[in-house]
This record gives structure tokens, sequence and C-alpha cells, in this order.
């Protein structure tokens, strides 16, 4: 694949069309995001989101930035624990899923020390240096240029700053690999025509979580983007990992 071309799902696209064609399957997918990710996960997508809190090390204080942050389960939480002398910013390159976020947390009052921001993560519009810890939750797969992303993020942590990505992954079980597969592509995009009438926007969620990189290849990223410290952990057999990464 050029330099010209990339993947949106198992189609070769120009790079330039990739984030416009991401962005139209969030703006169909937005109002039922949440719903969706219960019945795709069984709801155990909120044990993933506590795990990532739990190995963040958030504390009181602490400048939180959650990209692709989506409808906020995160930001959420993390501005209960940052409290009042800390910052969460909620940034999201799609518009509809920002609303969607901003709302919600309206909803649960828990804007006080949240900023949202409309942001692309290879071009992050924050200086040097600014944040205590960088979430991104399944968001990384849809990003065009995953290094130029990773860097980004890279530099806007403070030294000492924390890089948590939670993202579908590679079940090491050939047995549950094969499981995963079936049901991805056949009940994945069924629920989403039944329950969000979009079928073709989850027949292209389950092809980007088949062309994202492994865990060891995205452990080796993150490494190459500058971070020291780097690990993973395998949740679900493998199904999504969360990894780690520490700027020196």
């Amino acid at each position: 694949m050029s330099d010209e071309t990339t993947h949106f799902g198992y189609k070769t696209v120009k790079t330039e069309e990739k984030a416009g064609k991401v962005a139209e399957v969030f703006h169909s997918v937005a109002a039922s995001y949440d719903l969706m990710n219960d019945l795709m996960s069984a709801g155990i997508h909120r044990l993933w989101k506590r795990m990532t809190i739990e190995m963040s090390g958030v504390r009181r204080g602490h400048k939180v930035l959650d990209i692709a942050g989506g409808t906020g389960d995160l930001a959420a939480k993390f501005s209960r624990i940052v409290g009042s002398d800390g910052q969460v910013i909620l940034a999201d390159i799609n518009e509809s899923m920002l609303k969607v976020g901003r709302d919600r947390l309206l909803d649960l009052g828990v804007v006080n020390n949240i900023q949202f921001a409309q942001a692309n993560a290879q071009y992050l519009p924050f200086p040097d240096n600014t944040f205590d810890v960088i979430t991104i939750a399944f968001g990384l797969r849809n990003v065009t240029d995953k290094e130029m992303a990773l860097r980004s993020m890279y530099r806007v942590l403070k030294p000492g700053g924390k890089l948590l990505v939670l993202e579908f992954s590679k079940p090491p079980s050939t047995l549950l690999s094969t499981i995963y597969d079936r049901y991805s592509f056949s009940i994945l995009p069924k629920l989403g025509q039944l329950f969000a009438k979009d079928a073709g926007s989850y027949q292209y969620l389950a092809e980007s979580i088949r062309m994202h990189p492994d865990q060891e290849t995205l452990m080796d990223m993150v490494k190459d983007a500058g971070f020291s410290n780097c690990d993973y952990h395998n949740m679900t057999g493998g199904i999504v990992a969360l990894h780690r990464g520490v700027k020196a």
C-alpha cells in the first residue's frame, strides 16, 4: 500500500479520503453508540474501561486528555477523580460524537472541570508537555496515520506522563479467534441493522478491528513514538488489549 492509499476496513482508499469516510460512520452511529456498545460486548466494555482508569494512575489535580472520547464514559469518571483542582479534556474528531458526549455529561452534571475539543489525534492542538495522562479507547484503529498520532500524544504529555491505549486486538487462542470472527462478521452487522438501522457501519467496524496491528506490533509502535516502560495487558482472552507507555 503506497503513501497515497490506506485501508478503510478491507477497502483501499486514498489517504486523504479516510478521515471523511470514518466521519460518516460515526455520524451515523453516534445516537445509538452507547446502546450498541452494551449489546456488542454484553456490557463488558465497562470493565475494560474501569481497568483503564485503574491502571492510569490518575489522581486529584491531574490534567487528563481523553482522545476519541466519544460519549464520555472515561471523561465522566476522570472528572470525579481529578476534582476541582484538575481538568479533563474530551477530544473527538467527530462533531456528532462530541455533541452526544457533551449532552450526556451535562445530564450527569459532571462538566465543571471538563472541556471539549474537536481535534484530530494526528495534530493535537495543545502545547508541549501539557497532560499528566492521555487515554484513547477504541479510537486508534480509526486514525489514518497511527504513528503520527502516537508521536503527537507523546509531544503533549508531560515528562513522566502516561499514555493508555485501549483497543480491540488479536486473541492468541485460535478457537477464540474463530468464534470472535464469526460473531463479528455474522452477528455484529445484524445488530447494527436492528438497533442502529446501519449494517454497513458495523461491517466496517468489524473489518477495522481485523486490520488493526496485533499486540506486539502496537507495542513496538508505541516504543518507536518515544515511550518507555511499555507493556500491554490482554483482557477477555486478548479480544481487547490495554497498552501503556510513559514519557521519559
